[in-house]
């Protein structure tokens, strides 16, 4: 019996849903790590370790689309790839220092593991060898994953930030091998709806945390009239983000049918790309919560400021890259808000910290008011 679905099976099974729970305490992990880590080098170090986990959870998802859910073999393998991200997720507060190991192994069999029961699945069809390009990727990547284990701490980051580099640009030169070449875009035939609907699930953990944080920080707090008010903003920031994404006028949903291999394209730039902004962006604005709340009146750091209105920038970045690759065009609004959200950084350090927040919430809700229809402003082409 074939472990692949069929063509008429596209809904996302309970395994999948199973699965992303260990993603709500990835994304904890990953937001408590930017937190205590608010410089230079920390927001480096995040940018990594959100990238990996993103990249496994993104590779599980797509392999997901081809695999029956409710094969033995498939929720037997999906418990153990679930494992392996677990620790990850464990190994992400030590990740640059005893636990750097545990990152990169769990890291590694998750995602050449995954490979090889791919192209095990797929025996004797196109699609093997598509994944058996994707698995010498892996591996390729993984020479520097490991590598890193062996480099000074200091310098740990960015021997994987080259790793990260390697995986991300594997799908953009389609897996090319030389004497192979790549692997078609046309040869990869996807359940764009299917996709789609992982994503969106994603994204709703990733904003998730934010009503965590805010929610934990809440509890051990006086609730005096500024914890009140940064409260109601944080919380109004939640749902303004919320409806940004699922407000159907911004193309977060399903697209239309197209040909398999714009399909796949799409499907490429729009969800394993676009969505690591946004649900990046959603961690980070979880972080800027949690500064509001514990220091609503103090001036705003340079830190503070780039997580307050750099979270809403890199959400807004990501949607902009998801409506140019679903719609062709990207709304004027997009840009707009995000240089808007610039003006408000390069003045941050001047305001008190509630204050920036106000300003960021201010954009975001001027966006989701055009998005609904209260003014318009231009789409360019592209």
């Amino acid at each position: 019996m074939s472990v692949l679905r069929g063509r008429e099976s596209v809904g996302v099974g309970p395994v999948e849903l199973f699965f992303d729970l260990v993603y709500v305490f990835a994304i904890t992990q990953l937001s408590h790590f930017l937190l205590h880590h608010l410089d230079a080098m920390g927001a480096v170090e995040f940018g990594v370790l959100f990238a990996a986990v993103w990249w496994g959870w993104n590779y599980t998802a797509w392999a997901a689309n081809w695999l029956d859910p409710g094969h033995r073999s498939v929720q037997s393998m999906t418990a153990v790839w679930m494992f392996a991200s677990l620790a990850m997720a464990v190994a992400i507060p030590e990740a640059y220092g005893d636990r750097a190991w545990l990152f990169v192994a769990a890291y590694l069999f998750l995602q050449l593991s995954r490979a090889g029961y791919m192209v095990r699945a797929w025996r004797g069809q196109v699609m093997a060898r598509n994944y058996a390009q994707l698995m010498a990727w892996s591996a390729i990547a993984g020479v520097f994953w490991v590598a890193g284990l062996f480099a000074p701490e200091e310098a740990r980051v960015w021997v994987w930030l080259v790793a990260v580099a390697l995986d991300y640009l594997g799908p953009r030169v389609e897996f090319w091998l030389p004497g192979r070449g790549g692997t078609p875009m046309s040869t990869w035939p996807l359940g764009e709806a299917h996709l789609a609907e992982r994503n969106r699930l994603v994204f709703i953990i990733a904003l998730g945390e934010s009503i965590v944080m805010l929610g934990a920080t809440l509890t051990d707090m006086e609730l005096t009239a500024d914890t009140v008010t940064a409260a109601v903003l944080g919380f109004a920031t939640i749902v303004v983000l919320w409806r940004l994404y699922f407000d159907a006028r911004l193309g977060n949903g399903e697209h239309e049918t197209v040909e398999v291999e714009r399909a796949t394209k799409v499907s490429r730039s729009a969800y394993a790309y676009a969505h690591a902004f946004m649900v990046a962006g959603a961690v980070v604005i979880a972080v800027g919560v949690e500064l509001v709340l514990a220091h609503p009146w103090d001036t705003a750091d340079l830190a503070t400021v780039l997580v307050v209105a750099g979270g809403p920038a890199v959400y807004l970045v990501g949607n902009l890259v998801f409506n140019r690759a679903v719609c062709g065009t990207v709304p004027a609004s997009r840009p707009v808000a995000i240089g808007a959200l610039v003006v408000v950084g390069l003045i941050g350090t001047a305001l008190p910290v509630l204050v920036l927040a106000a300003l960021a919430f201010a954009v975001l809700l001027a966006l989701s008011l055009a998005a609904s229809g209260w003014f318009r402003l231009p789409s360019t082409s592209v």
